[in-house]
């Protein structure tokens, strides 16, 4: 494995590999991995001929600046890991790399970058949007692959793939869950142990919300899961949307929809730590 922090370097690889006409495979992280991070290389090594592995905390994403101070930052770690679930190419520039000039250009898909995540952190996707478009600029990838456990964010990467006129294969792979069914996160390192427990009500709750809308209205099984969660000392619920899988519009009605998903977001601890997470009902 390779490690590179100059995209002429990275480039001058991927040449010689497109000449012998490799698929290349692409996972784009933020750092601090864990077994999440390492199913999608796995799943890009058994994809692809070649596979590269950004590692770069954009600033551009962050509306909290305290957030993207306390963001861990693990690259040796990071490497080992690689290493060892078989990637090729580990890509972890500078920012100013990335960004040798300010990035001004504004992306907007309503409603995917503006309902929950969008309407919660202004100028998150948009961030998203200018990072994603840059990496996979420079890498040209056949495909690359994202964690469904960030589900908003895959419905915005394939928009800004049309906006590009891309081929790029955006593939989805299955949320890596801790014993607890806890959602795998990087955020989740900055939770105390007692902190992690209570953050397993989260997931809990959700799959017994699955029951519940057996017999619960819509707007029954929402006010269900926000008062369950709440009810634990430590979990506060910022915002739980029950909306439609593909244009994540809010939904009334059960039968509104053949894909029907519910996107929560949680505040735990002290800190308190942002956790996400999400549950299909339907499709």
């Amino acid at each position: 494995m390779k490690v590179f922090t100059k995209i002429v370097d990275l480039q001058d690889a991927l040449s010689c590999h497109r000449k012998q006409h490799s698929a290349i495979g692409f996972v784009p992280t933020m750092g601090a991995l864990h077994a999440g991070h390492a199913s999608l290389v796995e799943r890009s090594v058994k994809d692809n001929d070649v596979t590269v592995v950004s590692i770069f905390l954009n600033p551009t994403q962050f509306n909290d600046k305290s957030d993207l101070e306390h963001y861990p930052q693990t690259l040796e770690a990071d490497c080992k890991l690689l290493e060892k679930v078989g990637a090729d190419y580990v890509f972890a520039p500078s920012v100013n790399e990335i960004y040798p000039t300010p990035d001004t250009r504004v992306f907007d898909f309503p409603p995917v970058t503006t309902v929950m995540e969008g309407a919660k952190r202004p100028g998150h996707f948009n961030g998203v949007c200018q990072v994603v478009s840059r990496l996979f600029d420079i890498v040209q990838p056949d495909k690359a692959y994202f964690g469904e456990k960030d589900w908003q964010q895959i419905a915005v990467v394939k928009r800004l793939v049309e906006f590009m006129g891309s081929n790029i294969e955006i593939v989805e792979c299955p949320i890596v869950r801790e014993e607890s069914g806890l959602a795998m996160s990087s955020r989740n390192e900055r939770l105390t142990p007692n902190e992690r427990k209570l953050a397993a009500n989260i997931y809990k709750t959700l799959k017994e919300s699955l029951d519940k809308a057996k017999t619960l209205t819509l707007e029954e099984t929402r006010k269900w899961v926000i008062n369950e969660i709440n009810a634990h000392e430590g979990l506060e619920v910022e915002y739980f949307s029950i909306v439609d899988g593909l244009t994540l519009t809010d939904l009334d009605d059960w039968n509104a929809s053949p894909y029907v998903v519910g996107c929560i977001t949680v505040y735990c601890g002290e800190t308190p730590i942002r956790l996400i997470d999400h549950i299909k009902y339907k499709g």
